[in-house]
């Protein structure tokens, strides 16, 4: 059963290479779906921004890679992620970096 998560990371982790490397796991995990840099929700990532996500895949691919992002690469720093499962509207095809 396809499931779809969409993701509020939070922490330091603008400027870190985070959206190349979740780009690069969701390759590895299996999953679909984007990934940007979001300055336009102060009310949920302050005047910092964070990073915005949606993941689709089966169960354990979206569990896996949920788990992946609370850690994120090494020179980051995640704080928090918040998230909030849906149902998929449309079907992704690979994974991409939005501006």
């Amino acid at each position: 059963m396809l499931r779809q998560v969409h993701l509020y990371i939070k922490g330091d982790v603008i400027g870190v290479g985070f959206r190349a490397w979740t780009k690069i796991q969701a390759k590895v995990v299996g999953v679909t779906g984007w990934v940007r840099n979001n300055y336009e929700r102060p009310d949920l990532f302050e005047k910092k921004g964070g990073v915005e996500a949606q993941i689709q895949g089966d169960d354990e691919k979206v569990t896996q890679m949920i788990d992946l992002l609370r850690t994120g690469p090494p020179v980051s720093r995640v704080e928090d992620v918040e998230i909030v499962w849906q149902d998929p509207k449309e079907i992704f095809d690979g994974f991409k970096i939005k501006k």
